[in-house]
């Protein structure tokens, strides 16, 4: 059986990364951007819980932080399905029978 976190503890990478890594580092969304070559609103997206983590960021973050691209994955990879899993009873198909 599978076990069932609590979506309390689905955090949005994007939110973890501001308050961890960015906040403690004294970066503006604009220098972490900048350190990291991205756009300033693709990073303001991102932290500001307006777009997922891609595969490519999770890289960037790694190589800048020294984090884990996989573990920012697996972040995400938790939240998108806590979002989904809260929805999931308006989610209709069909049985396929063995």
């Amino acid at each position: 059986m599978a076990i069932k976190l609590h979506p309390s503890f689905a955090v949005h990478p994007g939110a973890w990364l501001r308050t961890e890594m960015i906040d403690p580092h004294g970066l503006s969304v604009t220098d972490a951007a900048s350190k990291l070559h991205v756009t300033r609103q693709a990073m303001s997206n991102l932290l500001g819980g307006r777009a997922g983590l891609s595969a490519e960021m999770a890289i960037r973050f790694e190589k800048a932080f020294g984090l884990s691209a996989d573990t920012l994955m697996r972040m995400q990879a938790g939240y998108d399905l806590a979002q989904v899993r809260a929805r999931e009873g308006a989610i209709t198909v069909e049985r396929v029978a063995a």
